[in-house]
C-alpha cells in the first residue's frame, strides 16, 4: 500500500503545481510510514464505503493520498469554490459585496436554510450576508442565490477551469440537487422547512429513493477529486485566485464557520488553526451519500497543510464518520512533527 501511495503523491504532487519551484524545505518530511499505517486502518474502518484522503505541505508540495484522484460527491464543499468565484466577481468590479438582493417565493431552497425560514419576514441580504451564510453557515438558499447572481453552476466550474482545477464540477443548484438525491419531485417552497421536507421524503417510496441515491453516488455531477480540493485549497492559500482582501474574507468565513466541530477541527492540537468547508448529505433509509470536510491547517509555528477528506456511501453512524475525519486531522498532525 505504501509502494502505492507514494507513487501515487509523487504524480499528484506533479499535477498539483507544476511550475512550483524546487526549494529546499525548512519543514520535516511527512512521516509516509505513519500515514500508510493510518490509511490502512481507516480503508478497513469505514468499508464497505469509499474513502478519499489527500495532504499536501504547502511549503514544498509534499503530499500523501489515499484514492486522490478518485470522484467524490461534494455536498456543500462546493460553497467554498462557489464563495470564491463571487468574491472573484467582486475583484473584477462587476459586483459589490453591498448589493442588496431581494428574496421571493422562487428564491427558497431546502433545508439547511435559515435564510428560507426566516422568509418572508426578511427578504433582504446584501452579497456579504449570503457569503457568510453560504460559506459559514452552510446555507442553501443563500449559496443557490449567489450562484444564480453570477451566471448559475456552470460560472462556477468555467471559474474553476479557468484557474486549472479541472475535475472540480458545479452541476445544480442546491434546490435541484437535494431532492433528486432522494428521488423527490421538484423542490417547492412550501418544503422549506425541515419538518415540510422531511414528510415529503417520509412519503416517497423506499425504493424510489435508495434508486435515485444510487444513481447520486455514480453521477460525475456535483463531484471533485480530494487532489482537486487540495489544488483549490492551495491556491487559494497563496492567494493564486482571489485579491489579498477577499483571500482574507473568505479564509476568515472558513475559519469561523460553525460546521464540522467533530471533523478535522477534533483532531488538531488547541493551537493549531482551521479555515475549512464541510460537506454533508442527509442520512436516509441507513445510508449517507457523503460526510465531508476540506481546510487549510496552520500549526503554531507557521507551517501549512492542505486536507481533503471525502467519505460516501457509508452505513456508519454520524459519530463514527466524523471520528473518521478527526482521525485524518490527528495522523496528519503526528505524521509533520
Amino acid at each position: 500500500m505504501r509502494h502505492l501511495l507514494l507513487l501515487a503523491a509523487v504524480a499528484l504532487v506533479g499535477a498539483c503545481d507544476p511550475g512550483m519551484p524546487q526549494t529546499v524545505s525548512t519543514t520535516p518530511p511527512l512521516d509516509a510510514e505513519r500515514l500508510d499505517e493510518v490509511g490502512a486502518e481507516l480503508l478497513a474502518r469505514t468499508a464497505p464505503a469509499r474513502l478519499g484522503v489527500a495532504m499536501m505541505n504547502l511549503e514544498n508540495g509534499e503530499l500523501w493520498a489515499i484514492n486522490g484522484s478518485d470522484r467524490f460527491p461534494m455536498q456543500s464543499v462546493f460553497k467554498a469554490p462557489l464563495a470564491a468565484a463571487v468574491l472573484a466577481e467582486v475583484d473584477a468590479g462587476r459586483l459589490s459585496l453591498d448589493e442588496t438582493v431581494t428574496l421571493n417565493d422562487a428564491d427558497l431552497s431546502p433545508p439547511f436554510s435559515a435564510v428560507a425560514a426566516a422568509y418572508p419576514g426578511r427578504r433582504d441580504y446584501t452579497i456579504a450576508d449570503l457569503l457568510t451564510l453560504s460559506t459559514g453557515a452552510s446555507d442553501n438558499t443563500a449559496a443557490d442565490l449567489l450562484m444564480r447572481r453570477i451566471g448559475g453552476p456552470g460560472a462556477v466550474t468555467a471559474w474553476l477551469r479557468g484557474h486549472g482545477i479541472d475535475h472540480m464540477r458545479v452541476d445544480r443548484y442546491e434546490r435541484q440537487l437535494q431532492p433528486e438525491i432522494s428521488g423527490m419531485g421538484s423542490f417547492r417552497p412550501a418544503w422549506k422547512s425541515e419538518a415540510a421536507y422531511g414528510e415529503v421524503l417520509a412519503a416517497t417510496p423506499a425504493e424510489t429513493r435508495r434508486t435515485a441515491t444510487a444513481r447520486y453516488l455514480n453521477d460525475p455531477r456535483d463531484t471533485t477529486s480530494p487532489r482537486d480540493a487540495l489544488l483549490f485549497l492551495a491556491k487559494l492559500a497563496r492567494g493564486e485566485l482571489l485579491s489579498e482582501a477577499s483571500t482574507a474574507r473568505l479564509l476568515q468565513i472558513m475559519e469561523e464557520t460553525p460546521t464540522g466541530a467533530n471533523r478535522l477541527a477534533a483532531g488538531l492540537p488547541d493551537d493549531a488553526r482551521l479555515a475549512h468547508k464541510t460537506g454533508t448529505a442527509r442520512t436516509d433509509l441507513g445510508l449517507n451519500p457523503a460526510t465531508n470536510d476540506i481546510g487549510l491547517i496552520t500549526l503554531a509555528d507557521g507551517r501549512r497543510y492542505v486536507v481533503a477528506v471525502f467519505l460516501s456511501g457509508s452505513t456508519k453512524s454520524e459519530a463514527e464518520r466524523e471520528a473518521v475525519i478527526a482521525d485524518v486531522a490527528r495522523a496528519v498532525t503526528k505524521a509533520v512533527r
